[in-house]
């Protein structure tokens, strides 16, 4: 009976806790782009990333990951708000975004693991602060960047 009693009370507190997530607002919609351009030279890539917030809402705070196929070497000096995540990833705070807003632009070079002839970058959006993004096919991108010290532009 002991044991009846408890659960009864544990699912009375589940219906009368969710019961006021029911009222609340949804989140809100934010629409990120995700523009700039990648450099591979040698080793050496550089990537420079400017986000942009068609809206409706702002983004209260936004980060983007950066993917190579090539892993960066071991020891790297990132931009301040940069940290790798894994061998072959590094996630960035672009901070605060308004709606109708363009950000400031992000540049990160890495030096890679071995000097390749092409690689792939991809690019994602990881965080909008609470915002959803419903429309993710212009924050989530794949490039393929070759060695020719051209810049690819995305």
């Amino acid at each position: 009976m002991r044991v009846r009693s408890w659960v009864l009370g544990v699912c009375g507190v589940l219906v009368v806790a969710g019961a006021g997530r029911a009222g609340a607002a949804p989140a809100p919609e934010a629409d990120l782009t995700l523009h700039g351009s990648a450099v591979l030279t040698g080793d050496r890539v550089e990537v420079s990333v400017t986000p942009r917030n068609a809206g409706p809402a702002a983004a209260p705070d936004a980060s983007v990951l950066l993917r190579w196929s090539v892993p960066p070497a071991g020891d790297q000096r990132l931009p301040a708000g940069c940290a790798r995540t894994d061998e072959r990833s590094v996630v960035c705070g672009i901070g605060a975004l308004a709606a109708d807003a363009v950000g400031e632009r992000l540049t990160v070079a890495v030096r890679l693991a071995r000097r390749p002839s092409e690689v792939t970058l991809e690019v994602d959006t990881v965080w909008l602060g609470g915002a959803v993004d419903r429309d993710r096919t212009n924050d989530r991108l794949t490039v393929l960047v070759l060695g020719t010290g051209d810049a690819y532009a995305f």
